[in-house]
Parts: structure tokens; sequence; C-alpha cells
């Protein structure tokens, strides 16, 4: 079980609240989101989740967590943030306890479309 897993079920409740349809999620019970190929790296990314809203727009969702490699997490957000913008949709990155800032941070510094709320 990755570190992500044990905050699925707090982030699924969220989701559902935003929703409008076609949750998808990397857990049991679910369809997984779609991946995406890193062209420079030949890196497969995915998103934690992927859901529709209301008005027909798809949007990512990634629980963050502080990191050794931000780098990673920025290349990784600044994809599905603008794979989210060409569907008319958002990223949201849900943030536990005590890894808010270090999120904050990265998406200010580096200039990242993405809307942060605590779960």
């Amino acid at each position: 079980m990755s570190d992500k897993q044990v905050f699925f079920d707090p982030a699924l409740e969220w989701i559902s609240k935003k929703s409008g349809s076609e949750i998808k999620a990397l857990t049991e019970g679910y369809e997984p989101p779609r991946a995406f190929t890193n062209k420079e790296t030949g890196e497969q990314i995915q998103a934690d989740f992927s859901f529709v809203s209301m008005g027909g727009a798809r949007s990512f969702t990634e629980i963050a967590l502080k990191s050794e490699k931000p780098r990673d997490l920025v290349t990784r957000w600044k994809l599905l943030s603008m794979m989210a913008g060409m569907k008319r949709g958002k990223l949201y990155l849900l943030t536990p306890k005590g890894h808010k800032m270090f999120t904050k941070k990265l998406v200010d510094v580096y200039n990242i479309n993405a809307h942060i709320h605590s779960i």
C-alpha cells in the first residue's frame, strides 16, 4: 500500500461532493484514470483520481504529499493541469495535514494552475 492509499477514502468523499459523474480512481472498485506518457522521459503519468463535473469538464485530483524529489511532482502536476485545462477541467491537489505549505510553495514557485484543498 502506498503512502497515498491512506488518504483515498477522504479524497473520494471530497470528490463525490464535487463530481457529476465518471469518478475514476487508482483504487479497487474503480476504473483507473487515463495515463499520459511524458514524451521527454517516456514516464507514464496517471492522476490518483479523475471525474467529470456537472458541466462535462474532466478534472484531475492528486493527493499531494511532501517529496524528496519535488521536481518530479512539478512535472507531474504541470502535465495534469495542462490536460485538465484542455478538457475544461481543473487540477485539484488534496493535502493532508502537514503537507499544505510544501504543496502551496511548489504551486506558487512553478506557477502551476491548481486548486489546493485540505483533507
